[in-house]
C-alpha cells in the first residue's frame, strides 16, 4: 500500500509540474537527493518564511504558488524570502504527502510580515452564499455580488480587525473582479455576440418574421407536445456550439411555445440541456478542441499506454461511456411524448396550460421593463425575414470556423516542416492529411481544423452577419426606415442587459473561486481513495462539484483531465489490473469527466450557458434553476450508478448498451411512476 502511494504521488506530481510555467530545476543539481516535506508549521519572521519540520538536518521540497522551491535544514527550520506588499498575497502551499495548505502574506505597516492560514474548506463559500441567496431570494445580481464580496473578504487574509481592509474588499468587488472579467477576450466576444444576437431578435421580431415563423411552425407544432418536440429538434440540430444553439433556439422557439401555453420554464429546460450535451459529444463542435487538448495532453508519457491511440480515437471510444448527455437528450423525450412532469416543473406547466401564464407573474416594476417587440402596424409576416438571418448565423459560424481553422492549420504545417504550396483551403487540407498521417480520416481532419479554429471570432462574424442582413431585409421591404431599424437593434441590446448583468457578475464569482483554489480543494478531497473500480465515480462527483461551484464545463475539464487520467492509469497500473481493463477505466474517467462536466453546469445558477439559457428563453433565472435541477439531478444520479456499472462489469460497448437500455428504461419508469400528467 506504501509502494502504491508513493506512486500515485509520483504520478501527480509529475503531472501538476508540467502545467507550471517554472521550475527551480537548479536547487537539486548536486547532493543528496530532496526528502518531501511531510508534517510542518510555518510562520513569518522578520522578512523570512521560517518552516520548522522534523527533519533536523537535510533538503526538503515544497510546491509555493505551483513553485517547487527547495528548503535546506538545519536544527528543524529552513527559511525563504518573504515577498508582499501591505495588500498581500495568497500562498497555496503542497507538501510531500499531497496536502495542501492557504495562507495570507502581507506586510505590516510597522514593518516585518502577517501571515494567517485560510482553511480550505473556506474556498467554496463564495460560490455557496451566492448560490443560496440567490435561491432563497430569487434575486440572483445582489446574491452573486455578496458572493464575490466574501470571496474578495476570504482573499484579502480576512483581516476583519481593519475597517479599511473589510471596506476594501466592496470596492474590489467592482474594482478587481468585475473589471478583470470584462477585460477578458473571451468574455466580451460572449457579451457582444449575445448584444448583436439581441439585436437581430429584435429586429426580426418587429418586421414580422418571427410571427411569420410562429406560423410557419403552427403548420407542425399543433399541440403543445409538437411543439417542445420540435424545440428539442432545433436544439439536437444545432450541434455545433452551445452558446449559438442557446440564444438561437431559445429566441425562435419562444413565441411557438407561447402560443400552446408551454411554459417558460419548460422552454428553457429543453434549450438548456440539448445545448451543451449534444456539444459534448458531436464528433465536430467547438468544444473538440479543448476536449482532445486536454485528452492529449494527459495521455502523453502514460508507461504502456498504446503510443498510436490518438486524442481523437480516445475521444470517440470513450463516447460509450458518455451516459448523461445520451439519457439527457433521451429523458427530455420522455418527458414530451408522455406529457408528464414532476416537482417544480409541474407546478409551471399547469399554470401555463391553466391560466395561461407562460412565466410567473411579475411585478409592476418588472412588467414596465419589458420591451414591446410586436410586429410594427402593416408589417407582413413573411417567414423568411426571420429564417434567413437566423440560417446565416449558422452558417457563417460554420464558415468561421473552417476558416479560423484553416488559418491556424497552415500555421501549424509550417511550424512542423510540412510543406504547403498555397494558404488555399484544398492545400491546408491535403497538408492535415499529412500532419495526422495514415489514421487522418475525413472526421479527423475536420475535428483537426475545428479543434484548431477561434470559436469566439466565428461567433463574432456569425452574429453580426445576422444583425447586418436582419436590417437590410426589414430597409429593402420597407418595413422600417434605417433610423427605426437602429433604434429597434438598440432596444434588442437593452433586453439583453440584465442576463448580461448576471454572466459578468458570474464571472466575476468565478474569478475569486479560481484565486482560492476551490477546485484544487475539491479536486483532492478524496486524493487517498485508490480503488481503480470506482475512480470513475469518484471524478464524476468531483467533476460536478467543480462545474457546479465555478459555473464552468470548460475550467471543470481543464483542471481534471490532467490530473485525473495519468492518476487512474498509475492506480490501475500499480494494482496489476489486466492491461484492457485498465484501457476500459481510463475511458471511462476520461468520459465522465465530461459527462459530470455539464451535469454540475446544468446545476448551476452561475453557469453561463444557465444564464444564457434563461434569457434566450425570457424565462426568470431562479425558476429556471429550480424547475431544472430535479430533472438534472435525476438524470445524474442513474448516469453516475451506469457509469460505476460499467467498469465493474468489465466495460467495452457491449455492456455501455445494455446499461444504456438499463437506465433509459429506469429514467421511462421514473417519469411514468412520479411524473403527473399535464392536461393539454
Amino acid at each position: 500500500m506504501k509502494n502504491l502511494y508513493r506512486l500515485t504521488f509520483l504520478f501527480f506530481c509529475c503531472t501538476l509540474t508540467t502545467s507550471f510555467s517554472q521550475t527551480d530545476s537548479t536547487a537539486f543539481s548536486s547532493g543528496p537527493s530532496p526528502l518531501p516535506l511531510e508534517s510542518y508549521t510555518l510562520t513569518a519572521e522578520k522578512s523570512n518564511l521560517v518552516f520548522t519540520s522534523s527533519i533536523q538536518q537535510g533538503q526538503a521540497t515544497v510546491f509555493i504558488n505551483g513553485e517547487e522551491k527547495a528548503l535546506l535544514f538545519r536544527d528543524g527550520q529552513a527559511s525563504i524570502p518573504a515577498e508582499a506588499d501591505a495588500l498581500g498575497k495568497l500562498l497555496l502551499i503542497r507538501n510531500g504527502k499531497k496536502h495542501y495548505r492557504l495562507y495570507h502574506l502581507s506586510q505590516r505597516t510597522e514593518g516585518g510580515y502577517r501571515l494567517r492560514m485560510i482553511p480550505m474548506w473556506l474556498s467554496i463559500v463564495p460560490p455557496l452564499v451566492a448560490i443560496f441567496l440567490a435561491l432563497i431570494f430569487r434575486e440572483v445580481i445582489i446574491s452573486l455580488f455578496i458572493g464575490v464580496w466574501a470571496g474578495a473578504f476570504i482573499a484579502g487574509g480576512m483581516r476583519i480587525e481593519s475597517f479599511y481592509y473589510f471596506a476594501l474588499s466592496f470596492l474590489e468587488v467592482v474594482e478587481r473582479y468585475v473589471i478583470n472579467a470584462l477585460n477578458d477576450r473571451s468574455h466580451l466576444a460572449i457579451i457582444i455576440f449575445s448584444l448583436l444576437i439581441g439585436g437581430m431578435v429584435a429586429v426580426i421580431s418587429r418586421n414580422g418574421g418571427m410571427a411569420g415563423v410562429v406560423q410557419a411552425f403552427s403548420r407542425y407544432a399543433r399541440s403543445p407536445k409538437s411543439a417542445q418536440f420540435i424545440t428539442w429538434l432545433l436544439g439536437v440540430a444545432i450541434f455545433f456550439d452551445d452558446y449559438a444553439n442557446t440564444l438561437i433556439v431559445g429566441n425562435t422557439m419562444r413565441k411557438v411555445t407561447d402560443q400552446f401555453k408551454v411554459s417558460r420554464e419548460k422552454l428553457a429546460y429543453i434549450v438548456d440541456s440539448t445545448a451543451a450535451p449534444v456539444a459534448a459529444v458531436a464528433f465536430i463542435t467547438t468544444w473538440i478542441g479543448a476536449e482532445l487538448s486536454y485528452i492529449d495532453d494527459g495521455i502523453e508519457g502514460l508507461p504502456g499506454f498504446e503510443a498510436d491511440m490518438t486524442a481523437y480515437a480516445i475521444f470517440i471510444d470513450s463516447l460509450k461511456y458518455s451516459f448523461y448527455p445520451i439519457l439527457t437528450l433521451a429523458f427530455i423525450l420522455m418527458i414530451v411524448f408522455l406529457q408528464r412532469d414532476f416537482g417544480p416543473m409541474y407546478k409551471s406547466e399547469i399554470r401555463a396550460r391553466r391560466t395561461g401564464e407562460v412565466s410567473r407573474r411579475m411585478s409592476a416594476t418588472e412588467e414596465s421593463d419589458l420591451e414591446d417587440l410586436d410586429p410594427v402596424e402593416g408589417a407582413p409576416l413573411k417567414w423568411y425575414n426571420a429564417v434567413i438571418p437566423v440560417a446565416l448565423v449558422i452558417l457563417m459560424t460554420m464558415f468561421g470556423l473552417l476558416d479560423t481553422g484553416m488559418a491556424s492549420t497552415y500555421r501549424e504545417l509550417l511550424a512542423n516542416g510540412i510543406n504547403v504550396p498555397t494558404q488555399s483551403w484544398g492545400d491546408i487540407w491535403r497538408g492535415t492529411g499529412q500532419l495526422l498521417g495514415q489514421e487522418g480520416t475525413f472526421f479527423m481532419k475536420i475535428g483537426k481544423l475545428i479543434g484548431n479554429s477561434d470559436s469566439y471570432v466565428a461567433l463574432l462574424w456569425a452574429s453580426l452577419s445576422g444583425v447586418a442582413v436582419a436590417i437590410a431585409l426589414t430597409i429593402g421591404a420597407k418595413i422600417m426606415r434605417l433610423t427605426e431599424s437602429i433604434s429597434t437593434m438598440i432596444t434588442g441590446f437593452k433586453a439583453m442587459l440584465p442576463a448580461l448583468l448576471i454572466l459578468t457578475m458570474a464571472w466575476s464569482l468565478a474569478a475569486t473561486t479560481e484565486e482560492l483554489h476551490t477546485a484544487t480543494f475539491l479536486t483532492f478531497a478524496l486524493q487517498d481513495t485508490v480503488n481503480p473500480f470506482v475512480m470513475p465515480m469518484i471524478i464524476f462527483v468531483l467533476a460536478a462539484l467543480i462545474s457546479f461551484s465555478t459555473g464552468s464545463s470548460w475550467s471543470t475539464m481543464a483542471i481534471l483531465y490532467p490530473i485525473a487520467i495519468p492518476t487512474t492509469w498509475a492506480i490501475c497500473q500499480a494494482q496489476g489490473i489486466e492491461h484492457g481493463l485498465s484501457v476500459e477505466i481510463l475511458l471511462n474517467v476520461i468520459s465522465v469527466t465530461l459527462a459530470a462536466s455539464v451535469l454540475g453546469d446544468h446545476c448551476s445558477p452561475i453557469s453561463d450557458t444557465t444564464i444564457l439559457s434563461s434569457l434566450a428563453s425570457d424565462c426568470n433565472h431562479i425558476d429556471h434553476v429550480r424547475t431544472q435541477l430535479p430533472y438534472a439531478l435525476t438524470v445524474g444520479s442513474v448516469s453516475l450508478a451506469s457509469a460505476g456499472l460499467s467498469t465493474y462489469l468489465g466495460g467495452g460497448w457491449l455492456i455501455c448498451n445494455l446499461l444504456l437500455l438499463s437506465s433509459l428504461a429506469i429514467l421511462f419508469l421514473i417519469v411514468w411512476r412520479f411524473g403527473k400528467k399535464v392536461d393539454h
